[in-house]
């Protein structure tokens, strides 16, 4: 079963939708896969106070509603499906759903997103949304005047603890090993802070609280004969050991940095493949935002339509 599109785009939240927005105002007539996660990651956030438009703020499976329902308004074909294979060797390029529908489309826009790596405790799902986070610029406001706790030991990590230290009374960073892999500038600027405690050769165990964090329980030197517990108490824990770019299905013909993320054109959304764009979390290893994928949303889609423009389509 195939199926002709103007324009198709693969995945929601912030870019996915914007992007719909745009393009079903031009006329575009988009088609959109929401993919594993319908509304990205903003869906797992309880509380979003700097998104634009929303002074009281908004949770954020609210958000992400509210820019689906203004995609609809205007014509866009938002449907349930995962792209499980692409060939994007010739337009109009092909895309698998669901391991069976195959979808021809004109251009395509990749709206994936990324996914935050976590150690993989029961705890931070437990605690997912009441004081675990992986995003110190999305959260961090909440821990004004608290301590919290950063994993990881590399630039993230160390710009993460740097961030939160403007807020937080006392940031922690747990470090597996015992030094730190950020540049020299940032292990600089971590250790020179006196609200950063750095805790090298510490691994988390778990997390303790009543309904939300509290605390976290940590082994020191494990698997050593001077393997120690140690117990800290925070209001908040920051993953910040890396995020994984969603963007596999499209290795074989869109060019990627080392770690996956979509290299695009310097300030364009534009891929390596003409008429496929990348927007949002997929193709910014930098910012993560909702805005900054919004807005690289409207600029997939406004590609998108002087693309076809030029093609005549």
């Amino acid at each position: 079963m195939t199926e002709k599109v103007r324009c198709l785009i693969i995945g929601s939240g912030p870019a996915g939708y914007t992007a719909a927005i745009y393009a079903s105002r031009a006329n575009l007539s988009p088609v959109l896969y929401e993919g594993m996660q319908p509304g990205g990651q903003l869906t797992t956030t309880n509380d979003v106070e700097n998104f634009p438009g929303y002074p009281e703020g908004i949770t954020g499976p609210e958000l992400m509603e509210d820019l689906k329902k203004q995609a609809e308004r205007f014509g866009a074909d938002i449907r349930f499906g995962y792209v499980t294979a692409t060939d994007l060797s010739a337009a109009p390029y092909k895309v698998t759903v669901d391991g069976e529908k195959v979808i021809e489309a004109d251009t395509i826009i990749i709206s994936t997103g990324a996914t935050a790596k976590y150690l993989g405790l029961p705890d931070e799902q437990k605690y997912s949304g009441s004081g675990v986070s992986a995003c110190a610029t999305c959260d961090g406001f909440f821990y004004r005047k608290r301590k919290v706790a950063v994993v990881g030991g590399g630039d993230t990590a160390c710009e993460e603890a740097t961030y939160l230290a403007g807020l937080a009374d006392k940031v922690f960073l747990i470090v597996r090993k015992s030094y730190l892999r950020a540049s020299k500038i940032m292990q600089e600027r971590v250790l020179a802070n006196p609200k950063i405690e750095v805790l090298f050769e510490h691994e988390t165990l778990g997390l303790t609280g009543d309904k939300v964090v509290q605390g976290a329980n940590l082994v020191k030197r494990r698997g050593e004969s001077d393997e120690e517990q140690v117990h800290i108490e925070i209001d908040g824990f920051f993953l910040a050991i890396g995020h994984k770019p969603n963007s596999d299905v499209f290795k074989p013909w869109i060019e990627t940095d080392e770690v996956g993320y979509i290299t695009t054109v310097a300030g364009t959304p534009r891929t390596n493949v003409a008429g496929v764009f990348a927007a949002g979390d997929v193709a910014d290893p930098h910012y993560r935002q909702a805005i900054t994928a919004a807005g690289s949303g409207c600029q997939a889609a406004i590609e998108a339509e002087r693309y076809l423009s030029e093609q005549g389509i």
